[in-house]
């Protein structure tokens, strides 16, 4: 299940290779070649051999002030330096000893060739050679080095691969996928009452759900080939290439049915069709071929198509339509349950003391992917280590989701004693105002520590259960407790400080939500004023109205927000006792629990 890939040299380091041992040919092979049977004589000793006829040829070279001289076997070739001879001439003439001026070969023309044309080809053929054996090695066959194959993985099943066991949370999504094993396993029990698989299931849901693991589990759990391919992969800078792809990766899908094909990030490949020219027109082509491709498919030929992405609302609608991803699987945030088992499951992977309360820690950790629970587990075990613990503890898990919320706690920072007034106020009013009013998650934490987020204290709720529908009343509730801290500093300080920025925010926002989307509005009623858009990619919104509704809109969540914030307000006076209280005991802890503020809140 696991691909493990032989890390790949880069093309520059064969061919410097080759350069280098060229340089280094030339540097010592050559000079050696032409140094070869060179013997060094003087001038009288060139006269007296012309004269007794041991002379074969000779070449004057005037340039190079030297005279070069064989044997009559032009077996051995002399040198000599040039000196004013005037009868030079004349004695060669004598001696009928031919002289030219041309170079005498100093190495045979056979070993010339051989070193200086057919040893270099020889060298970058082999290289070539070695290259294309281990990239068509790695890339899974010579089919890999051609244009317009796919080169989609192939897994089988594995003892080491995930397997559905390993995936919790997503007990919906598993038990569709699980009826889609069953169907490659024993496909005639479908087939004797009629029924065929879909050609196509799309995996939907937030980044971090586990759709990717899931279709890692199908491969684990399935006895058959599972190809995997990501969108991006189809996308070429060749127009034609994608589409080319998409047949191959079909082709070879057919030949080893029953089988399943996965491709990741579909969206990549398979958003609308908007019909303007100069658009993508290789995208455009792929997606064509893709959905050819899965209407070209037979019933109950045991070819499974399946895809994740976190943007369906891009997708075109003719790839969603039945016939081709006929089954759409959400993959979402998990409940209390799931958030529990996912915790156990990353659990095994290290040392935990027995006494953890995983259902605590999971309320804690609303909201949280399947990603980001397995990034608090691996946080809980790293504060073990640093603390020198052989295992992680409650408190080590605890501080993790805090981490993962809120950052590291700064240790340097050191905020004035003023500020640390301020800060202590402002999270005592969040705390308190949640605390008297009917319908608002209890307190778990309250803390004046400054994290690296650049939070300088946050106050934490956790809901006692699963938390599905919110009622009017309680989302009215939250924007007060968000005002909460705002309003003590009015009433402490008669002043405002930059620390309820983000409370700001989120209570602009939430009534905002509840006049355009919920219809919790007097003026409009049940209208849609505002949609949606990128549902499980942070959940942009745009409005849908006239400029002049959009400033009534503004009118209204102005008015709401300054309702709630004036509750806040009268509840912080009413409670000023309590609020001082508090406050100054936070101001001395820095950090208190839950449990700790209701029992100063209830004396």
């Amino acid at each position: 299940m696991n691909e493990v890939k032989t890390p790949k040299k880069p093309l520059i380091y064969y061919y410097v290779i080759v350069l280098l041992v060229l340089m280094l040919f030339n540097f010592l092979a050559m000079p050696w070649m032409a140094q070869r049977q060179i013997r060094e004589v003087d001038y009288n000793t060139f006269v007296e051999m012309v004269k007794s006829g041991e002379v074969g040829r000779a070449e004057i070279q005037e340039q190079e002030n030297r005279i070069l001289f064989t044997d009559p076997d032009e077996t051995v070739i002399y040198k000599t330096a040039m000196v004013g001879d005037p009868d030079l001439i004349q004695r060669l003439l004598d001696a009928d000893v031919p002289f030219y001026g041309e170079e005498i070969e100093q190495a045979s023309p056979l070993l010339t060739f051989l070193l200086f044309w057919v040893l270099p080809i020889v060298i970058f053929v082999a290289i070539g050679q070695y290259m294309s054996k281990r990239m068509m090695k790695n890339a899974g066959g010579p089919n890999a080095m051609m244009f317009g194959k796919s080169n989609a993985k192939v897994y089988v099943k594995s003892s080491e691969g995930i397997k559905f066991s390993d995936v919790a949370g997503e007990d919906e999504a598993k038990d569709n996928l699980k009826e889609i094993v069953e169907y490659l396993h024993d496909p005639k029990k479908y087939q004797e009452i009629g029924a065929s698989m879909p050609k196509g299931i799309l995996l939907v849901g937030p980044p971090g759900t586990g759709k990717t693991m899931l279709a890692k589990a199908v491969a684990g759990e399935a006895n058959v080939p599972f190809f995997s391919m990501s969108g991006s992969e189809f996308v070429e800078m060749f127009v034609g290439m994608g589409a080319s792809k998409v047949r191959d990766l079909f082709r070879q899908a057919k030949e080893k049915a029953p089988c399943i094909v996965f491709i990741d990030e579909i969206d990549a490949i398979g958003k609308k069709r908007d019909g303007q020219l100069g658009g993508n027109d290789e995208r455009e082509q792929t997606l064509n071929q893709l959905l050819t491709e899965m209407d070209g498919f037979e019933g109950n030929n045991g070819v499974i198509i399946l895809a994740a992405t976190n943007r369906p609302e891009s997708l075109d609608p003719a790839l969603t339509r039945p016939g081709r991803f006929d089954r759409r699987v959400p993959v979402e945030l998990p409940d209390l349950k799931g958030r529990e088992d996912i915790l156990k499951v990353h659990a095994k992977k290290i040392k935990v003391a027995e006494d953890v309360d995983w259902g605590k820690v999971a309320r804690m950790a609303s909201g949280a992917s399947g990603a980001e629970l397995a990034n608090i587990v691996n946080e809980a075990a790293l504060r073990a280590v640093r603390d020198g613990r052989r295992f992680a503890t409650q408190a080590d898990l605890e501080e993790s989701i805090e981490v993962v919320i809120a950052g590291y706690q700064k240790k340097n920072a050191i905020l004035t004693d003023q500020e640390k007034w301020t800060v202590a106020y402002h999270e005592v009013g969040h705390a308190l105002v949640a605390a008297m009013q009917t319908h608002s998650a209890p307190v778990q934490k309250i803390t004046i520590i400054p994290r690296t987020s650049g939070a300088l204290g946050y106050t934490m709720q956790v809901e006692e259960g699963n938390h599905y529908l919110m009622s009017q009343e309680e989302l009215e509730n939250r924007i007060a407790t968000l005002t909460g801290g705002r309003a003590a500093e009015e009433l402490i300080f008669h002043s405002a400080s930059t620390g309820a920025s983000n409370d700001i925010e989120q209570a602009t926002k939430l009534a905002r939500a509840m006049i355009t989307r919920y219809g919790m509005s007097e003026g409009f009623g049940m209208v849609a004023l505002e949609t949606v858009n990128n549902q499980y990619l942070g959940g942009d919104t745009s409005l849908a109205c006239s400029a002049e509704t959009a400033a009534e809109i503004d009118k209204q969540v102005v008015s709401l927000v300054k309702k709630q914030h004036e509750k806040a307000a009268k509840i912080l006076e009413e409670n000023q006792d309590k609020l001082h209280e508090l406050s100054k005991y936070l101001y001395e802890k820095e950090t208190i629990t839950g449990d700790e503020f209701m029992e100063i809140l209830n004396r």
